[in-house]
């Protein structure tokens, strides 16, 4: 497979050949990621976010794990007027907040460095705090963690993306599931459980990328 992406190798290949190459310092950002190993999301993944902004004219998106900030950047570049991000890693986000400023972007992009588990639920304090796009790409295991606060943060109508729910198809076999991987397995499966009888959202499962959840809040 390529990279940790659940889908055939040729479906693969032919989706990417046809989205149109990076340039510039996003090309910039793609390179940097691939040499040091750092994930980011996957070019499939990454345009169907673009394209979800553009039509649902989302304003205004909270992402859940910056990395080094190429997929707030990228979200900002589609549309949305403004991108608050939380980052765990020191080094990342201090990284990330460099990669802002030089994207131009950094009036618009606020990261919070932490622990999403102690920086959502402060978020959601603000009863006023509301999102058109909430979209998860952090710890696997701890979505079902990150989602209550999330929930209550997102307006009706609005977009919960999760990104590599099916993780490296793992969660749909346990003929793929690593023993070490056995809990996150797990809670994955559970998430995606709750999100598809969730009475408040409508659910549907990608096999794009690693695995997209796409949630409307009902």
């Amino acid at each position: 497979m390529i990279d940790d992406s659940v889908n055939y190798d040729y479906i693969i290949r032919y989706i990417r050949s046809v989205i149109p190459e990076s340039t510039g310092f996003l090309k910039e950002l793609e390179e940097f990621a691939a040499e040091n190993q750092v994930p980011i999301s996957q070019p499939e993944t990454i345009k169907l976010i673009e394209v979800l902004i553009k039509f649902g004219r989302c304003e205004k998106v909270l992402e859940v794990g910056s990395a080094i900030g190429y997929s707030a950047i990228r979200m900002i570049g589609a549309g949305a007027g403004k991108v608050d991000t939380i980052e765990l890693n020191h080094q990342a986000a201090v990284f990330a907040e460099k990669n802002f400023a030089r994207a131009g972007f950094s009036d618009r992009i606020k990261l919070f460095e932490g622990d999403a588990n102690d920086i959502l639920p402060e978020l959601a304090q603000n009863k006023n705090n509301k999102y058109d796009m909430i979209f998860i790409d952090a710890a696997k295991a701890q979505y079902n963690s990150f989602f209550e606060p999330c929930f209550s943060m997102l307006r009706h109508g609005g977009l919960l993306v999760s990104d590599n729910v099916l993780y490296k198809g793992m969660t749909a076999t346990d003929d793929l599931v690593l023993h070490r991987k056995r809990t996150i397995v797990k809670r994955l499966r559970e998430y995606i459980k709750m999100l598809c009888e969730h009475e408040s959202l409508e659910t549907a499962v990608l096999p794009l990328g690693d695995g997209v959840a796409l949630s409307i809040k009902r």
